[in-house]
Parts: structure tokens; sequence; C-alpha cells
């Protein structure tokens, strides 16, 4: 009888195990912490990789309107926090940087477009190449 109840305790004890490893894996996959299943999608394409670069990219930018930055500046002239000159330097200054920014998140932009299409073009050349001939095909049938 003593066996019988160290063997369910012990039984018990597994199924709780067996029942929180599986929570803890269902977790996993819900935050996107799974191990991938195959070696395919554990490859990460040069596409998918630029993609994750150019986002990087946007999440570190910060957004300022002319107007807005102009203003604030103003504002600092007025107290004498700086000098107009300074001011008319600085205002310059900061929108060639976010000008050089902006043409090169867009040529990123652009380069990762140009890849994509290139990529899927080649995914579909097969498919478009049979459908061709299969309307080719048809038409001889037709008449």
């Amino acid at each position: 009888m003593a066996a019988n109840k160290q063997s369910s305790g012990k039984a018990k004890k597994t199924k709780a195990k067996k029942a929180s490893t599986r929570k803890s894996t269902s977790k996993a996959k819900a935050k996107g912490r799974a191990k991938p299943k195959s070696k395919a999608s554990a490859k990460a394409t040069g596409l998918d990789k630029s993609v994750e670069h150019f986002r990087e990219s946007l999440e570190h930018s910060v957004t300022l309107s002319r107007d807005r930055l102009q203003e604030v500046v103003d504002d600092a002239v007025k107290r004498g926090r700086i000098t107009r000159g300074d001011a008319e330097k600085m205002v310059s200054d900061l929108l060639k940087r976010g000008r050089r920014q902006t043409d090169s998140l867009l040529k990123e932009l652009e380069r990762l477009v140009r890849q994509a299409r290139k990529e899927v073009g080649g995914r579909t050349a097969p498919v478009r190449k049979q459908a061709t001939q299969a309307a080719r095909r048809a038409r001889k049938k037709l008449g």
C-alpha cells in the first residue's frame, strides 16, 4: 500500500512537471521565442535582415518640423540664451543633417524595394511561363 502511494505521488509530480513544461513552451511560442521548426525558417534572407535594419534606423530617428525648430530657437534667442547668428547656423546644420538622413533612408528603402521585386520576380517567373504556355496551347486548340 505504501508503495502504491509513493508511485502515485511520483506520477502526479511527473504529470505536473509535463503540464508546466507545456505551459512554458506555449508561452514562449506566444512571445515568439520558440525555436524554429526547420532550418529554412531559421535562416533570415538578406531582404529580411535589410528590412530589420531599416526599421531600426527609423526607430532611432526623430522628426521635427522646421517651424517648430525655428520657434524653439527663436525663443532661445529672445531669452538671450543664444545669439541670432549661432541660432541660424544651428538650424541650418540640423536641417542639412536631417536631409542627409532622409536621403540615406530613402536610398535604403528604394534598394529594399528593388531587391524585393527581384526576389518576387524570380519566384513567379516559372509560374508565369507555365501560364503563358498553357494560354498559347488553349488558343491553338480553339482556333
